[in-house]
């Protein structure tokens, strides 16, 4: 509600001057009670403007909590991975897995038994990864629960309220240089993923074909880390559902790779959902088999030189991980069926 002042300026825009505003008894008369209503409704404007500020409060507050949780949970907190947790559950979580799945993991004897190792591996599945998962488990039985094993994932994965929490206790931290120099840091093995969500969400007819993008990082991380690499294949992941489309350009006309560090808004047809766009509320994934190689020991130094061009590196540990994808695909009969 306007006060009197306010309404006498709209009188004068209107066609009203000065002295008629104080010269006359009838207009002034007029003015009267919408200057006694604007009068009367001061105090509600001043409790509406306070309750208005004290919302506003309650919303910074509210909003500066949730983003206080969201970075706690970015941060590397390494001793969120809890032993005990993983300990009562690894015999049932092996049990479902080599049931649904039928997980085969080859080769853990290549991995360095003691000390920091960068674990490189191709990825499949879409946001619901079960090479991942079957990984984790064979690893922690292979070498076991006490042996100090990070993974990576995207920011949405680790963040979420639920699978958020659980994906943490199993050692699972943000995908950031940072996150993985600790873990290394502290002896770890990490497993990371190169191709992240460009290649997690390839359309399913490329299920045999590692693209990790051009991305690199993980060789500076080696280097930088003097840890060697050990190159992880899998296959069958990317038959789980069916990926029709990383829906790359939609992201982009989205903006979702400034909002949320997605560059993909992937399109698939999935249980329960039908068909899928995104992929956020995850889906359950066919019984496809997953069968995963691990690679000898990579020492980057010692292969490449004191220098170790980031080139030659990159297309050589991919061309690798392709001859062996390409023979596990080779295996393969049927989809899901393996």
């Amino acid at each position: 509600m306007a006060d009197p002042a306010t309404v006498a300026d709209r009188a004068r825009s209107n066609g009203g001057g000065a002295a008629e505003l104080n010269g006359h008894g009838g207009l002034r008369r007029r003015l009267a009670p919408l200057a006694a209503v604007a009068g009367a409704g001061r105090p509600f404007a001043r409790v509406g403007r306070r309750l208005l500020a004290a919302a506003q409060d309650a919303a910074t507050e509210v909003t500066g909590a949730a983003a206080s949780r969201v970075g706690q949970r970015l941060r590397a907190d390494l001793d969120d991975r809890d032993p005990d947790w993983l300990r009562e559950r690894l015999p049932l979580l092996w049990l479902l897995a080599t049931i649904w799945f039928r997980g085969e993991v080859r080769n853990l004897g290549n991995i360095p038994e003691k000390g920091a190792v960068l674990l490189v591996g191709n990825h499949s599945g879409g946001n619901v990864t079960p090479d991942t998962f079957i990984f984790t488990l064979a690893f922690s039985t292979y070498f076991g629960i006490e042996r100090k094993f990070h993974q990576l994932a995207h920011n949405l994965v680790v963040t979420l309220p639920v699978s958020g929490a659980l994906v943490r206790r199993g050692g699972t931290v943000a995908a950031s240089h940072e996150n993985a120099r600790r873990a290394l840091e502290a002896g770890a093995a990490l497993l990371v993923y190169p191709g992240g969500d460009w290649e997690v969400h390839r359309p399913t007819w490329e299920s045999a074909k590692v693209d990790f993008g051009g991305r690199r990082g993980f060789i500076r991380l080696a280097l930088d880390q003097d840890v060697p690499i050990v190159p992880v294949v899998s296959i069958g992941g990317q038959e789980t559902a069916l990926f029709l489309s990383r829906g790359d350009r939609l992201a982009r006309a989205l903006r979702l790779d400034r909002l949320l560090r997605l560059k993909v808004l992937p399109v698939s047809v999935v249980v329960p959902w039908g068909l899928n766009v995104g992929d956020f509320l995850g889906h359950v994934p066919l019984p496809a088999k997953i069968t995963t190689e691990v690679l000898p020991p990579i020492d980057l130094r010692e292969q490449f030189g004191a220098e170790p061009d980031p080139d030659e590196v990159y297309e050589t540990i991919t061309e690798q991980m392709q001859e062996t994808l390409d023979a596990l695909d080779a295996e393969r009969r049927f989809p899901l069926i393996g």
